[in-house]
């Protein structure tokens, strides 16, 4: 499908509009960013890993039931998608202590959860994405009692649909961050991306690091880890 102007440009994708006014075209930038944009750089090919990792997640996703924006892929880094709506809350799933949750309450890291936390942040750039509940949510009626309680159904049955999936492929799903929108009926669908971007996995043995943390801690290798994941993945 033909790309059209462009609509948006963050700081791992950009998206086009096309001639039909439901569908754009998302394409996966080799840029990386840590620290809210105040650490940047690049990581090779990471705009193909990271579509075609986005694009097994979708579908698996979608086997599942779980509705999402992603429709096909269309070139090696980019994809087509419904056009949404996204809502501005950026929603973060922990399975094991590791980042925030070690610097803010002290958890080990590490230490695996009696039972997933869900997390809200305030999807901001200028205020650095700060943390926040359900009241500021309904506050500042970024998305009603209903939509929140899809949102967060769906939070937790993607968790359990990629948590098993990747104990197959002897990966660690340590957390994730989701972003949701919604279509113009108001549907509610997973949007954004799944990758190394936005998750952190762990090799299940050695417990090495597999994604973006390796760029944020200057571990070095950190191509490495991403194509490690997609060859898991396509195994």
């Amino acid at each position: 499908m033909e790309k059209k102007e462009l609509m948006y440009e963050g700081k791992a994708k950009i998206v086009y509009k096309t001639a039909d006014e439901d569908k754009v075209i998302v394409k996966f930038k080799d840029v990386a960013t840590a620290f809210d944009g105040k650490k940047k750089g690049e990581i090779k090919e990471k705009g193909l890993l990271n579509t075609a990792i986005s694009a097994i997640f979708f579908e698996l996703l979608e086997e599942k039931g779980i509705p999402t924006h992603y429709l096909e892929l269309i070139a090696a880094d980019e994809m087509l998608a419904r056009k949404v709506e996204i809502i501005p809350i950026e929603v973060v799933v922990r399975n094991i202590a590791a980042g925030s949750l070690v610097r803010r309450l002290g958890f080990p890291e590490g230490e695996v959860m009696e039972k997933p936390i869900l997390e809200f942040y305030y999807k901001d750039d200028a205020l650095g994405d700060p943390l926040m509940n359900e009241y500021h949510i309904f506050g500042k009626k970024l998305a009603t009692a209903e939509e929140l309680k899809i949102i967060k159904k769906m939070a937790f049955d993607i968790n359990e649909v990629l948590l098993a999936y990747l104990k197959e492929k002897g990966i660690d799903l340590v957390d994730f961050k989701l972003e949701f929108g919604r279509d113009k009926e108001g549907r509610i669908y997973l949007a954004d991306e799944i990758s190394p971007d936005t998750c952190r996995f762990w090799d299940s043995e050695t417990k090495e690091v597999l994604d973006k943390d390796r760029f944020r801690k200057d571990m070095g290798k950190i191509e490495d880890a991403y194509r490690e994941i997609l060859a898991r993945l396509q195994a």
